[in-house]
């Protein structure tokens, strides 16, 4: 244990001359040599290079699904603005029905007459909605769809064979698939025995 010490307990010495005192010759930068020995057998070596493929595959497949996500996230913005853009205009649209009802009530009192001023207004107002894909819904024969249809009356026919719309109290409006509202009837049911 004592020659154990004695060999710690030495100085060591380190020969950082640059000339060499046996040749005379310069010595190599350490720091311009490469090591010869990296201490990796080839094992090592391939086993690096696999997780290094395995570590860029990682990477790229987590790239591809942020891109995916991302472009997901853009086309549910889009779907969205679209969708809120269509609501907007529906209830702007719903906010004016009343308006084209007292126009409807007034083209059926024969007020509305060719060239006067007010005609002129809801010919302007009828093609602006339009534009919008605003359509009326419910028509006089029409089978009785409680999707388009709100049934004020039924009223029992002997003659009908299936629930018709047999007239038409207040007209519905769809924009585009949206039915803005439904349409007043009144029904023709089959009589019962």
């Amino acid at each position: 244990m004592a020659d154990k010490d004695r060999d710690d307990d030495e100085p060591k010495v380190h020969d950082k001359r640059k000339i060499d005192p046996e040749t005379g010759e310069a010595r190599p930068d350490p720091a311009d040599v490469a090591p010869d020995d990296d201490g990796l057998s080839e094992d090592d070596l391939t086993l690096l290079a696999d997780a290094e493929k395995d570590l860029v595959a990682e990477y790229r497949d987590i790239a591809a699904r942020a891109q995916a996500e991302l472009k997901n996230f853009r086309t549910r913005v889009e779907r969205d603005r679209a969708a809120n853009r269509e609501a907007v205009i529906a209830e702007v649209i719903r906010s004016l029905l009343p308006v084209i009802d007292d126009l409807d009530r007034a083209d059926a009192h024969g007020d509305l007459v060719e060239g006067a001023p007010l005609t002129l207004v809801s010919q302007k107002l009828r093609a602006g909605f339009e534009k919008y894909g605003l359509r009326s819904v419910g028509e006089v024969g029409e089978v009785f769809d409680p999707n388009v249809h709100q049934a004020v009356v039924q009223v029992p026919d002997p003659a009908a064979t299936a629930e018709t719309v047999k007239d038409v109290i207040e007209p519905g409006y769809a924009l585009g698939e949206r039915l803005i509202r439904a349409a007043k009837v009144a029904v023709s049911v089959p009589a019962s025995e």
